[in-house]
This record gives structure tokens, sequence and C-alpha cells, in this order.
């Protein structure tokens, strides 16, 4: 006897709308979802997808009904609450465009709770489109099976964000110039945590002592190598992950 297909199937698109979702209510997609959906994915009704809506969680749903410009999907069972992602936020200066949006869905894919995109001296860059980077982050967590989507924070330059900075947040700051190495000072940590990464010219000297002279910054090394601002970010934000974040209770 064969056994009975798993609902919804591995293979059923995910996607963010606006909440709260429940059970047998209907969602009107937006245009760029239906289309998504319906030419893309080549969906009708009946057909499965998955929804979530960043405040109740997962859910399975069904597509009901399906016009030229539009879909209408339904909810039918819950599948996940929405996640409790680790307190963990990544504050990164502005990179060029193509590089600072692989920080953006990197770090949504890592599970970091908050983006803070900053503006040094350095930075060749010193605009971000929110809504553009909203998107980024919104694709990369229905990728990666998200529940909670990470908050995008306002555009802030550093000594702003120095000035704010919580008494009760760890700031780990990759510093070029050393520090303590980044594996044990990660595994100490087990409170609120954030990481300050640079620009492709680093910080200059004014930020850099202006960051050590924040009480809650930990200056630490990233290796023996200069590592790229994206690539600085994303693997210190994986190493913490693993010391202190979620990945330990794989």
């Amino acid at each position: 006897m064969a056994a009975t297909p798993a609902w919804p199937p591995r293979s059923a698109p995910r996607l963010f709308v606006p909440g709260p979702l429940a059970a047998n209510s209907l969602v009107a997609l937006e245009a760029g979802q239906a289309h998504y959906l319906l030419k893309v994915m080549r969906l009708g009704p009946g057909d499965a997808v998955v929804l979530c809506d960043d405040i109740t969680g997962e859910w399975a749903a069904v597509v009901v009904s399906a016009v030229k410009r539009g879909a209408v999907v339904e909810p039918r069972e819950r599948l996940r609450v929405r996640e409790e992602v680790p307190d963990f936020w990544l504050c990164a200066a502005l990179l060029k465009k193509p590089n600072f949006d692989l920080v953006l869905e990197k770090g949504t894919e890592l599970g970091v709770r908050r983006i803070q995109p900053l503006v040094t001296r350095r930075c060749v860059a010193d605009r971000l489109n929110p809504e553009r980077a909203q998107i980024i982050i919104i694709e990369a967590a229905e990728q990666c099976a998200r529940t909670a989507l990470p908050e995008l924070a306002s555009l802030t330059k550093l000594d702003a964000l120095l000035r704010e900075w919580p008494e009760n947040r760890t700031l780990f700051f990759a510093d070029e110039q050393g520090g303590e190495p980044a594996a044990a000072a990660f595994s100490a940590c087990h409170g609120p945590a954030a990481l300050l990464i640079g620009p492709e010219g680093g910080f200059d000297n004014e930020e850099r002592a202006a960051v050590r002279a924040c009480p809650q910054a930990k200056p630490i090394s990233l290796g023996p190598r200069i590592l790229r601002g994206e690539t600085a970010a994303i693997a210190a934000t994986a190493a913490w992950m693993a010391l202190s974040g979620d990945w330990r209770l794989i």
C-alpha cells in the first residue's frame, strides 16, 4: 500500500503575507506574489502553499482561486508558531550594493534578530533603499524557512549608534588591528549581543577609539587574514550562532 504523501509537500512555495493569519480565513495575494505562484510556479486552485505572517507563525494553505492578475489562498493548518530567534544584532557598515545585499541575505539566513545598517567615514555608499532591502530580507527568509523576519533598523551613523547603545548588550567589535579571539569571546557571552563590522576601508583611528571607549564594546579578532566586509559579517555571525546561538540546540 502506497504511503500517504506529506501535506503540504516539501516543494510547496513559501510566502510572507500580512497577518495575523487564522484557519479558514482568505488571503488575497498582492500582484507580484500571485504572478510568482501562478506563472512561475504554475500553481492553480487546490495546490498547496506555505504562508508566514511574522506574527502567528507558519501555515499550510491552499490556492482557492486564481485569476489573471491575482490569487486567493486559504490557511488550513498552523504548522509552527513564530520562532524565537537569538537576541543577536548585526551592525554592518554599508558596502557596495551587491556586497551589502549579500550581508542582508546571509544575515537573515543565519538567524539574526536585527540588522542595523551603518554609515562610517570610509563607506563607499551613504544611502540604502529600505524597501529594496526589505524585499531581499523577505525573500531570504522564505528561502531558508524562517518564520520570524529580522528587524531592519533605519540607517544611522556610527557615532549615533554608540551614543544610544544599550547598557545590557555586548558589542563585539571586529577590529582588524586585533582583539580577543572571536571564538573565546563568543563562547563567554550568554546575554544580548551584537556584531560591529566596518566598511571596505575599515574604521579610521577616531572611529576605532570611539568604539573601544564604549563600555559594552569587546574588540575581537577574526583570524590572521584581512576579510572583506561581507565575508567578516557572514563568518562572524555563523561563528556566534555556533558558539552562543541556536546552532547549539540542533
